[in-house]
């Protein structure tokens, strides 16, 4: 699952290596080929490892492309914790108050305010309302977090 957010960006980046990088990498990789000796040649050998990790991105973004499931916004999601959401919280004992939005793996790097829909905070924000408390289970021990505010990007 994906936000429609990181299923454009996934979509940008793919554009991004399709249109751009990779035909620079290849412009460079047949100009070193084509000094001659290709077995001390530094630039054809950087640039032949930078085309194949490229091309091993491209693969695996057209595929997440393919598969992925875009949830969009829809208002039965309104006033309750779900995928998507932005979401305030805070631990009344540590003192603790943090905003994050509960995604998908592949959004996780792009974001440092986003969270795992799978992480132990998200399952169990999962279906809650403001107000409502969540005890967190982790393996320093439980944490109670109360929800202040709940938010979706429409």
């Amino acid at each position: 699952m994906i936000t429609s957010e990181g299923f454009e960006k996934l979509k940008e980046e793919h554009d991004h290596l399709w249109r751009v990088e990779r035909p620079d990498v290849t412009n460079k990789v047949s100009w070193a080929a084509s000094l001659g000796d290709r077995s001390e040649n530094a630039d054809y050998h950087y640039n032949k490892k930078r085309l194949r990790e490229i091309d091993s991105r491209l693969r695996y973004l057209r595929q997440c492309i393919d598969n992925f499931k875009v949830i969009e916004y829809h208002p039965s999601q309104e006033g309750k914790v779900s995928f998507g959401a932005w979401i305030e919280v805070k631990n009344e004992a540590k003192g603790f108050q943090r905003r994050f939005r509960i995604v998908g793996y592949e959004e996780l790097k792009t974001n440092k305010d986003y969270i795992s829909m799978d992480s132990p905070m998200a399952k169990a924000l999962l279906d809650k309302k403001v107000g409502d408390e969540a005890i967190v289970k982790t393996q320093m021990g439980d944490f109670i977090w109360e929800i202040l505010e709940i938010e979706y990007q429409k």
